[in-house]
């Protein structure tokens, strides 16, 4: 990510009234199908689905889609030049490659491009964007990030006055579906499966649960809401598998629940960010996203906080996010650049935390647990121990006032030394709000 600044705004080049955009659709998957089916239904004005794309396309085809489309597994067919050929491609493919090399072919072959491939932004949004602009033509990703909720748009129209100072939320709808169920007293593996019966979580849903899938459309939140230009592994992902129905439980009892939360702020001139399973008080609207929902909460230094929230996964959702970006070619609408710089991520956020332990009781854990803390001057808020677990496997939980990451980490380190403990800690960051 060397470029320092975004591709400067170009009107987008306005066709002959005489015919509609040609649209290509390059991935007739889930979110494939519901774009074609708010094109052929609605016909939305100035756009004309002419091409469909996919492998082995002969087991895809539907009888809704009108005669006049080509269905093709040729992308040559796709980039080719000609009155007949697409003049957009919409990339629903996802990944990095081949989708990559198809974008960068379409732009080369004079064509923009939407997208909903927040993986392909994430690491390569600005190169993809230069090239685009280079040829007089545009990428538009609207559904990159959280779905069908306008977001992106949100970012670059309706908060391009403001100065954001920090964007978070839930971009995970499996991992929303997944903790939702927890909090109403279902277990993670059993949710788990669920979510792959109801292809909301892939067969490895290391992606969702891991943290990747929501530090990619952070990178791209970081960008546009924070203007600093960032390597999506640079930013810290922790996993919510280490999260339990103890942990609910005492959440409860904190008036919280835990949610997976996408974070980026910037910190004394320092951009901190992370992604991890977070308790989030009740009283906060991030706590109340169910099931496959998204939200986000930028905080601007002139507007305060604007909050975003619907269906973020989903066919139609992501679909409507698609064909407005589709709309917005058809009528020549003028993107707008936000300037961003390069910048070093840090995980380093004065929060409070949530810290549960299970250890074999003897005398002096809580004092031990208790210097190591006041060794690196954090301070303790609450002990919290339900009764009715045995005393060689016995969970409690510490929370403690705002501290730095790094100094929690070194106590943590010295505490995991204590032969009492049973396991490593689970650590969770307390939103504040």
């Amino acid at each position: 990510m060397s470029e320092s600044t975004a591709p400067a705004a170009t009107a987008l080049p306005v066709l002959s009234s005489s015919r509609p955009l040609r649209v290509a659709i390059l991935g007739f998957g889930t979110v494939g199908r519901s774009v074609a089916r708010i094109l052929v239904e609605s016909a939305p004005a100035g756009l004309e689905l002419t091409h469909i794309f996919n492998r082995n396309v002969a087991r895809k085809r539907v009888d809704w889609i009108p005669g006049s489309v080509q269905w093709t597994e040729d992308t040559d067919v796709i980039f080719a030049a000609g009155p007949e050929s697409p003049d957009v491609i919409v990339e629903l493919a996802g990944g990095l490659e081949p989708a990559g090399e198809w974008v960068r072919k379409a732009l080369g072959a004079g064509k923009s491009v939407v997208t909903a491939n927040k993986k392909l932004i994430a690491y390569h949004g600005l190169e993809l964007e230069s090239l685009a602009a280079a040829n007089g033509l545009h990428l538009l990703y609207g559904a990159a990030v959280a779905g069908g909720i306008p977001v992106i748009p949100g970012l670059e129209h309706g908060l391009a006055g403001d100065r954001v100072e920090r964007v978070e939320g839930i971009l995970n709808g499996t991992c929303n579906f997944i903790l939702s169920k927890m909090e109403a007293g279902a277990e993670y593996a059993s949710v788990l499966a669920e979510a792959q019966g109801l292809g909301y979580a892939e067969a490895d849903p290391t992606e969702d649960v891991g943290g990747f899938d929501a530090r990619a459309k952070l990178a791209i939140l970081i960008r546009l809401a924070l203007r600093a230009q960032v390597h999506p592994e640079d930013i810290q992902a922790c996993p919510i598998t280490e999260v339990g129905a103890i942990d609910f439980s005492y959440a409860r009892d904190l008036n919280c629940t835990i949610r997976q939360i996408a974070r980026a702020e910037r910190v004394d001139g320092h951009l901190a960010a992370t992604v991890r399973p977070m308790l989030v008080p009740l009283a906060s609207p991030l706590a109340w996203s169910r099931g496959t929902e998204n939200m986000v909460i930028t905080t601007g230094h002139y507007g305060g906080d604007v909050v975003f929230s619907g269906h973020g996964a989903g066919g139609n959702p992501t679909a409507v996010a698609v064909v407005s970006d589709l709309v917005g070619l058809a009528q020549g609408s003028c993107r707008i650049a936000l300037p961003s710089t390069p910048a070093k991520v840090s995980t380093e956020l004065e929060v409070p935390h949530y810290i549960r332990f299970l250890v074999s009781d003897r005398p002096g854990i809580v004092a031990g647990i208790a210097g190591a803390l006041a060794h690196e001057h954090i301070n303790l808020n609450a002990i919290l121990q339900k009764p009715g677990f045995p005393l060689d496997r016995l969970p409690f939980v510490v929370t403690v006032e705002p501290c730095r990451t790094s100094a929690l980490k070194r106590a943590l380190q010295e505490i995991a030394r204590m032969p009492a403990l049973l396991e490593r800690p689970l650590d969770l960051q307390m939103l504040e709000k």
